[in-house]
């Protein structure tokens, strides 16, 4: 396994990140506990699950999993870096949502009792929350922090802006603030070069990529279409034929490397320079070993421009649309 220190901190990860949003809804609790200690067999220290995982009407089940995974010992706790978040509604009533200083608190507690732990390594904002001001939310964190309850803060889906307004305000109170931020980030969506990338270069926050396939578009769709091994149909054969062409010249190259096209496009995400580490969302032990693979890809310099041409990516704004 390779290792990179997350975003400018000192902590540690695994270029490959465990996702855990299939357990539960997915993935069965025993397949669960086996995917976890094989990815840790593996070298995979660094997993990401969020508080409302689980499905609808059972929100928290994905924590409980892991959990229940952690209660069982063996140093599970202790070599696992632990990512989880919150934002989104857990139940209807009001204040249990968003990044308020109160749901922070009321989030955190729950978190840690359904993962059966006594801290989290990297504590996330799932969402921006234009309504709570960054005074209360490092007023919050800062909190937690001197608590011992999380030791380190992330930020999912935020827009380049938003980390500089945080970073701002948290060095104004001599407060770390973000290390990390979680985008959607591959081959075929590269929004994020615009702004959010540079942004984090700058302030030294770690990008952790998320749908690395792209739903499974880079994954070698055409090919299992071809093989019968997936039926395109529904929303999955709108979104290859919006850009089919695309995906086929990216199948051939692969091809032509003799390389799966899944391990390219994580190969692809973990040479970019901003990035810590990618997410990877197995279902199935067969989809980690598979994953694990990319770990081996080298892409040159050349490999890398031949994939900008399939999938042009976007220049740092202002030159993206300006002179």
């Amino acid at each position: 396994m390779k290792f990179k220190n997350l975003g400018r901190s000192g902590l540690s990860v695994s270029r490959l990140c465990l996702g855990t949003m299939n357990f539960g809804p997915e993935t069965s609790e025993q397949d669960s506990h086996a995917i976890m200690d094989s990815a840790l067999s593996h070298g995979i220290n660094f997993f990401d699950t969020a508080n409302r995982y689980g499905g609808a009407g059972s929100w928290g089940l994905t924590e409980e999993i892991i959990g229940r995974w952690f209660s069982q010992g063996g140093g599970r706790r202790e070599k696992v870096v632990l990512a989880t978040k919150l934002y989104g509604e857990m139940d209807p009533w009001p204040n249990n949502r968003g990044v308020s200083a109160l749901n922070i608190r009321r989030a955190v507690d729950a978190s840690l009792k359904r993962l059966q732990t006594d801290y989290i390594d990297l504590y996330q904002m799932h969402h921006i929350d234009r309504n709570v001001p960054w005074e209360e939310v490092w007023q919050a964190m800062e909190i937690l922090v001197a608590q011992g309850k999380i030791l380190y803060v992330g930020s999912s889906n935020f827009g380049g802006w938003h980390l500089a307004q945080a970073h701002a305000a948290a060095a104004t109170r001599n407060f770390l603030g973000l290390v990390s931020e979680q985008s959607i980030y591959n081959l075929v969506t590269r929004d994020i070069e615009r702004e959010v990338i540079p942004a984090a270069l700058h302030y030294g926050i770690g990008i952790l990529p998320w749908s690395p396939l792209h739903g499974g578009l880079l994954g070698g769709v055409l090919a299992k279409d071809r093989d019968g091994k997936r039926r395109l149909e529904g929303r999955s054969q709108e979104a290859v034929e919006k850009i089919r062409p695309q995906i086929q010249a990216y199948e051939d190259y692969c091809a032509a490397k003799g390389i799966e096209p899944g391990d390219v496009a994580l190969a692809w995400l973990l040479a970019q320079p901003a990035v810590s580490a990618t997410i990877i969302g197995p279902r199935t032990q067969s989809q980690l070993d598979s994953a694990l693979r990319a770990l081996d890809v080298e892409l040159s310099e050349k490999n890398l421009n031949d994939l900008d041409e399939i999938f042009p990516g976007y220049k740092t704004s202002p030159e993206d649309y300006a002179w």
